[in-house]
């Protein structure tokens, strides 16, 4: 197994093209692709707030914390699979 790592930058379609020089013409690969965001030094940027995805100003700050009965508890959470699937 050989691992290709790259950096490389979008084109004006927001797409990245990858032509590889595998080995002989017929041969069979398997290929697995990660495509990681680079952030450099600046970190992701900022993501929505709740306001701009629909919840009242707010409303975090007015419901956290306001369950006072000490017997509700959250039931144990499944461990969630990391395998994504592509159609």
């Amino acid at each position: 197994m050989r691992v290709i790592r790259i950096l490389a930058v979008a084109d004006a379609d927001g797409k990245f093209r990858l032509d590889l020089p595998l080995g002989p013409p017929g041969s069979v690969y398997e290929l697995e692709v990660r495509v990681e965001p680079n952030y450099g030094l600046d970190g992701p940027p900022p993501g929505p707030t709740p306001e701009e995805l629909g919840w009242p100003a707010g409303f975090f700050d007015a419901t956290y914390g306001s369950i006072t009965d000490e017997t509700f508890v959250r039931p144990p959470q499944p461990i969630p699979s990391r395998e994504v699937i592509l159609d």
